[in-house]
């Protein structure tokens, strides 16, 4: 960053949308229902989505496949796969390292855990419902470092 450039970085976290039942957790594919609630939080993201971001998304079909309502480019990480831990996210997204808008699509609890840690300061059991959208964001003023939501919407508010 140059001299008196502020550090802004926007994290979005969008829980899958509803999948099918299976014993295979990564093979699980989304329902009708599901898909439809990709969709709802796809188009509500791209009327509010910058021109630049990017999104990372978990080794599991139904997380690439809510993603997909969105772009077809992604990244597909281990670091976000179901049972993953918060710090693992920051750290794949560069958490406060960079200006960058980042849209993570994973899994319950570690999305609950790792909002209420961004936003509470402790990791607790908050509860993200499916194709939910978290608008988290990071910046820097009067040099201190401030967290704070800017949206958090359910697909059918959208």
């Amino acid at each position: 960053l140059n001299a008196g450039e502020k550090l802004t970085m926007d994290l979005i976290l969008w829980r899958h949308a509803e999948a099918e039942d299976g014993i295979n957790d990564l093979q699980r594919q989304l329902t009708p229902r599901g898909q439809k609630q990709a969709q709802q939080s796809a188009e509500w993201l791209r009327q509010h989505l910058p021109a630049n971001y990017s999104i990372i998304v978990s080794q599991a079909k139904r997380s690439q496949q809510t993603a997909q309502a969105l772009s077809a480019d992604f990244r597909i990480c281990a670091d976000i796969n179901p049972g993953c831990e918060a710090a693992a996210i920051l750290a794949a997204c560069n958490w406060g390292e960079s200006n960058d808008t980042v849209v993570i699509v994973g899994h319950q609890p570690t999305l609950g855990r790792l909002a209420s840690f961004l936003l509470a300061g402790s990791e607790m059991e908050w509860s993200v419902k499916k194709s939910a959208v978290w608008w988290i964001s990071n910046r820097v003023r009067h040099s201190e470092p401030q967290t704070y939501l800017k949206a958090m919407l359910l697909p059918e508010m959208m």
